[in-house]
């Protein structure tokens, strides 16, 4: 008995059509993600240090150095020492994306299971959700959407990302556009060619961006459950292979994968970035909170 190892979707639709189709997509995504992102907003997380800003964070004692206009006499009448009122300084970060689009990731290998694309747009754009709210400045990479604040470029972000498809087999990461020591999150199966990312990762590096790879796989692509007569082809269309013993190479691609993601490891080890695996199989929320923590919290 054969088996076809995606569900295959036939010719491209026409332009047209394709656009409805993505535009009817981006009100649920958009929802979505803000469901996702409220589960694990935490509020505000600007980093907090003395500096230039509106609002009081703390008296201390006059230090060598400070100027008399910086004394709080109101709170120095109150003690026999003289105190300055430091006010708090939030510093936004920016943090540019780049997800994916190219028709690798359309793959799913199951009905009830989400294509690689939906759950790396899901989790990109809640990402971009809480860091906004956190007071962070989000954009795309390769001068897509340059980085800002607020309601109105998150709206123009879903339907940049909702808007992204491509007919290539895989796609590189765009390293382009990186602002000097800015944060990056690049999500993608990471399939394809390892060189443009390792070309990606160190363009960043050089201009002091540190960011997180988040590799996105289906499960069926984790675990190579195929036996018997298989056919593999590439969502493109561009690749085809047949067998008629497909656990034959399932030790041998589970090896290839293992190589895969320890070379990805190595990429961000070297580049000071963060690796993350996620299956479409598993919860986007325990992802998006471990992103959190790398892209806020833990970038603090």
């Amino acid at each position: 008995m054969s088996q076809t190892v995606h569900p295959h979707a036939g010719p491209s639709a026409h332009l047209r059509t394709r656009a409805e189709a993505e535009a009817a997509r981006l009100p649920p995504l958009l929802a979505r993600a803000e469901r996702l992102a409220g589960a694990v907003l935490l509020g505000q997380h600007g980093r907090r240090r003395a500096g230039l800003g509106d609002d009081f964070w703390q008296y201390r004692p006059v230090r060598e150095g400070d100027q008399r206009r910086q004394i709080d006499w109101r709170r120095s009448a109150r003690s026999d020492a003289e105190f300055v009122r430091e006010r708090e300084w939030q510093i936004a970060q920016t943090v540019m994306l780049w997800v994916d689009g190219a028709a690798s990731m359309r793959f799913f290998s199951d009905k009830n299971l989400p294509e690689k694309a939906d759950r790396a747009q899901l989790l990109a754009l809640a990402a971009a959700i809480v860091l906004d709210r956190g007071g962070e400045r989000i954009g795309l990479s390769g001068h897509a959407l340059p980085p800002r604040r607020g309601a109105a470029q998150i709206a123009r972000l879903a339907t940049m990302l909702a808007e992204t498809r491509g007919d290539a087999d895989y796609a590189a990461p765009d390293a382009r556009g990186l602002p000097p020591r800015a944060r990056a999150l690049f999500v993608s199966d990471f399939l394809g060619d390892i060189e443009p990312v390792r070309t990606a990762l160190t363009s960043a590096a050089d201009r002091g961006v540190r960011g997180v790879l988040l590799q996105v796989l289906d499960p069926a692509e984790e675990a190579f459950p195929y036996q018997g007569r298989a056919i593999f082809d590439s969502i493109g269309g561009t690749l085809s292979h047949e067998t008629l013993k497909a656990g034959d190479l399932r030790a041998r691609y589970l090896e290839r994968l293992a190589a895969r993601k320890d070379a990805l490891r190595d990429l961000c080890r070297a580049a000071g970035w963060d690796y993350a695996c996620h299956h479409t199989g598993s919860s986007p929320q325990t992802t998006l909170m471990w992103l959190y923590g790398a892209l806020g919290e833990g970038a603090r």
